[in-house]
């Protein structure tokens, strides 16, 4: 068996926000959609205003946990400034929050009357699964694969989105 050596060097501290970007923005994708797939309301009245508001909570409190898991991660025994970092590392997950909003957006026009929350939630899903195509294909070129690779990434993405579309459809 043969391993496979990457010849590339290690990203520099100026790639590191562009991987942010590529991770928060897959991983808000998926997470907007799991929440949105997730949205009843069994012998209730649908609130999609509240369902806008459950999201950007949930994005928020997923975003705080996942750059304090990292802070708490690398910290060390010699760390001081234990807070500032934890702090530093938390606002840098605003990518996985900013790749929610367009589900927001969408539960928000639903809460507007634009159509029903059942509508929203299947144009949210949509939207997301397109986007995770792109957040693919975008991280595969970052990583220097051609178009065609590329493309099969972004397939693959795609599948976490229709994952979720499928589940949902299952679940209801």
């Amino acid at each position: 068996m043969s391993v496979r050596r990457s010849d590339s060097p290690p990203p520099t501290r100026r790639a590191e926000p562009l991987q942010r970007l590529l991770f928060g923005g897959v991983y808000g994708s998926v997470l907007a959609s799991a929440l949105a797939a997730a949205l009843s309301h069994e012998g209730t009245p649908a609130n999609p205003g509240y369902d806008a508001l459950w999201v950007a909570l949930s994005a928020v409190a997923s975003a705080a946990a996942h750059g304090y898991a990292h802070s708490i991660a690398h910290q060390t025994g010699e760390d001081t400034h234990v807070t500032a970092s934890a702090v530093r590392s938390m606002l840098t997950e605003w990518p996985l929050v900013a790749a929610t909003v367009p589900t927001i957006a969408v539960l928000l026009c639903a809460h507007a009357k634009w159509w029903g929350e059942e509508s929203a939630i299947d144009v949210a899903l949509t939207i997301n699964t397109v986007a995770l195509f792109g957040w693919g294909v975008w991280a595969a070129r970052v990583a220097g694969r051609n178009w065609p690779g590329s493309f099969r990434v972004g397939g693959v993405d795609v599948l976490i989105g229709l994952f979720i579309v499928f589940a949902n459809v299952l679940s209801k």
